[in-house]
């Protein structure tokens, strides 16, 4: 197939042109041209979502993937200028579109949540606006304008937590990272409660897959396809390293009262007994336990966790972040303080 990626140098873009290329595909990427040293074999074509589309003009491929949508005018443009010339057509969604995540074992046909392309437009006209705070909004708009243009082509992938080397967020790589330095790590919450992570690399190779067979229809994609519990997940991430860590596991309550940030500086940490804020009057149980049957049937299919983590572990060796560059996670005196307070120094 002949596979336009518009993204395609980062993280789940770069894993899947990797691929593509293994499997003989003819590969080309847009994107604006800022992090593509070391990328081979392909097709680079620049330019820039927001407005300058002419690269993309009087071309066909069989096959696109799109990894960067988020703004919605930008999947308005780009669709409308692909709708003819393309057979098929991969966004890449976030299970962020959902309404909430109360409902444990949620499905595709849970309610997303909602907004008109004019707001959307009104919110996103300044680039350093809060647009972060509708990613879920603007993603779930971003599936339905892909779908109008092109009606009866579209597979929308809402992805779960990615992991995998190159992973920017640093959501894992942290806990890849402070559970190798070793001593007492604090941990949030119930060690029994689930989590759920995908590997690049399983995900790329479903979707190839299902590029190939010109498959359509809206999935949830996460996993793992078992119940994994965050003391597992850690546990794995000591074998890993092979670290001498001692996990400190910290009531929600204790974390929340000494306003710990959820998921941003307790990676992978959505509290199940208490809201996330005064507007979700419920506790988002089903954060970790989306329903992915759908995916799964369809052929979605995954490495073990310890491969998964070892991949990332011999990434991060290669990185040397001092202890204010990371994206996620708590710094080492914010982490002291509160096992002090749990009398765990």
């Amino acid at each position: 197939m002949k596979i336009l990626v518009l993204g395609g140098s980062r993280f789940l873009g770069r894993t899947f042109v990797e691929e593509a290329l293994r499997r003989n595909h003819e590969v080309t990427i847009f994107n604006r041209g800022i992090q593509n040293p070391g990328i081979k074999d392909v097709e680079v074509l620049t330019g820039n979502r927001f407005g300058n589309l002419k690269a993309l003009q009087n071309r066909d491929w069989d096959a696109v993937l799109d990894t960067s949508g988020f703004i919605p005018y930008t999947v308005q443009n780009t669709t409308n200028l692909l709708k003819d010339r393309v057979k098929h057509y991969t966004f890449i969604s976030s299970i962020s579109v959902y309404q909430d995540w109360v409902q444990e074992n949620l499905d595709e046909n849970y309610p997303v949540l909602e907004m008109s392309i004019e707001e959307a437009n009104k919110l996103s006209m300044d680039s350093d606006g809060p647009v972060y705070e509708y990613y879920g909004h603007f993603k779930a708009l971003c599936e339905q304008i892909a779908e109008k243009n092109m009606p009866g082509r579209v597979l929308n992938v809402r992805a779960g937590q990615l992991i995998g080397p190159n992973d920017y967020t640093d959501r894992v790589p942290y806990w890849i990272h402070r559970i190798a330095k070793g001593g007492k790590v604090l941990a949030p919450g119930n060690p029994n409660r689930r989590v759920q992570v995908i590997d690049n690399k399983d995900l790329t190779n479903w979707i190839l897959d299902m590029e190939e067979k010109d498959t359509i229809g809206t999935f949830n994609a996460t996993g793992p396809n078992y119940p994994l519990t965050i003391k597992e997940f850690v546990d794995s991430c000591i074998d890993v390293t092979g670290s001498n860590a001692e996990v400190v596991w910290a009531d929600e309550k204790f974390l929340l009262d000494k306003q710990v940030a959820p998921w941003t500086e307790m990676p992978l940490w959505v509290p199940e007994n208490y809201p996330l804020s005064q507007e979700t009057k419920e506790p988002w149980k089903g954060a970790f336990s989306i329903n992915i049957d759908k995916a799964i049937n369809s052929g979605l299919s995954f490495r073990s966790l310890k491969e998964s983590l070892t991949d990332i572990h011999e990434w991060e060796q290669t990185r040397h972040l001092t202890d204010y560059d990371w994206k996620s996670g708590m710094r080492t005196e914010r982490e002291k303080e509160l096992l002090t307070l749990l009398g765990k120094k």
